[in-house]
């Protein structure tokens, strides 16, 4: 056997073994927490939703409904293309991102004044771009590992080409402002070019001047400094800015062990900002206590790890560090959305795969797992296994 970038291809028949079936470990652990989020928006939102939308308690929930619907289908087909389909298509991806990244800052529109995420489409539909730069960094880094593999320890190959990407997109989201997506870009970019072999000393001194960048951008947004101040202390300023923080807080302390019941929260009445979205693993805790927070922390490992495993069963290197950025991504989001919503880290915009409402970043994230789910059809399976052990009797 060889193994190239695209494939593995057998010395005696020169053929690509066939793919086989997704994996279904993988599979059922999506839909099973896609399912639990669709419920909890539900249980979260009907509160706002009957106030803010003349009355229909379920608005979040049907729209949520939609996009979860969808959203499997969307994963399912794209198993279906094999890996090389996304090779081909991540630079396009990549500037048609960047494309309507430009475009948000003309025709954006934003939770206040100032703030630009979001393009508004015709029928009231809105796009985030800042998602689709998530996985067009993953599948461009991947290939550009791929074709500097041997020159990755130097600064021309392994530092000069990735930096310029970064910087662009970095530029853009920061122009908007949304500095949670820089972040996570950030640190998913630094994770693929750790894995693919970029020398130590290039984070050290990356390190140093992002936080200087970091320092600057504070002075330059004031609202950082504030939310800076408002995580050492939140109870300092309660009706304030640690208003949302605070009231999370309650919401995780008055679930307990075993929490109050589903559909039983009290700080989803208007007490609790964004219950439906970026808070709403706070919801969760309340209605579900510590014991079925624990459980879905639980299922979120379960599918990190099965997706780790898939990368490291790969054929072929692009295949490895693709599985490795999106099951990254997947870890890290979830772990800083639940490090803000119990003020672990300063609080900033970060959703909750499967979880959070809304319909880009849930196409976006099944779409990802789509992906996952196409490189696991090229895993060697046991009666591939067989075959190879055949041919070589």
């Amino acid at each position: 056997m060889k193994y190239s970038d695209d494939r593995l291809i057998d010395y005696r028949t020169d053929a690509t073994i066939e793919r086989g079936g997704l994996d279904l470990p993988f599979a059922t652990l999506t839909i099973l927490l896609l399912s639990i989020g669709v419920i909890m928006v539900l249980s979260a939102s009907y509160v706002r939703a009957y106030y803010t939308e003349h009355g229909n308690a379920t608005y979040y929930f049907t729209r949520q409904l939609v996009f979860a619907v969808s959203g499997v289908a969307i994963m399912f087909i794209a198993s279906k293309f094999p890996i090389q389909f996304y090779r081909k298509l991540s630079y396009v991806l990549l500037a048609v991102t960047a494309a309507l990244l430009l475009v948000v800052l003309v025709v954006g529109i934003g939770p206040s004044a100032g703030v630009k995420r979001w393009i508004q489409l015709p029928g009231g539909q809105t796009i985030q771009p800042s998602e689709f730069a998530k996985i067009a960094v993953i599948l461009v880094f991947a290939d550009m590992i791929c074709k500097y593999k041997n020159y990755m320890g130097t600064f021309r190959y392994g530092i000069l080409p990735f930096a310029i990407i970064l910087g662009g997109l970095g530029v853009l989201l920061i122009m908007e402002p949304h500095m949670s997506a820089t972040i996570i870009i950030f640190l998913i970019g630094a994770v693929m070019m750790f894995v693919g072999g970029t020398r130590l000393f290039w984070f050290a001194a990356g390190g140093s001047v992002v936080a200087i960048l970091f320092f600057v951008i504070t002075v330059m947004f004031p609202y950082m400094s504030t939310r800076i101040v408002t995580w050492r202390d939140p109870f300092s300023n309660m009706q304030g800015d640690g208003y949302q923080i605070v009231q999370s807080l309650y919401a995780i302390g008055s679930g307990g062990m075993f929490g109050l019941g589903l559909g039983q929260s009290q700080q989803k009445y208007l007490y609790l900002p964004e219950e439906h979205n970026d808070f709403i693993f706070a919801v969760v805790c309340e209605e579900l206590g510590f014991v079925g927070a624990t459980i879905i922390l639980i299922l979120f490992a379960m599918l990190i790890i099965r997706g780790y495993w898939i990368a490291m069963h790969c054929r072929d290197r692009y295949s490895f560090l693709v599985a490795v950025g999106i099951s990254t991504l997947l870890a890290m989001q979830v772990i800083l959305n639940v490090a803000v919503v119990t003020n672990t880290i300063p609080c900033t915009g970060i959703s909750l795969p499967f979880f959070s409402y809304g319909g880009t970043a849930l196409w976006v994230e099944l779409g990802e797992m789509g992906i996952l789910l196409s490189i696991s059809r090229d895993v060697p399976s046991e009666t591939s296994e067989k075959k190879k052990k055949s041919l070589k009797t």
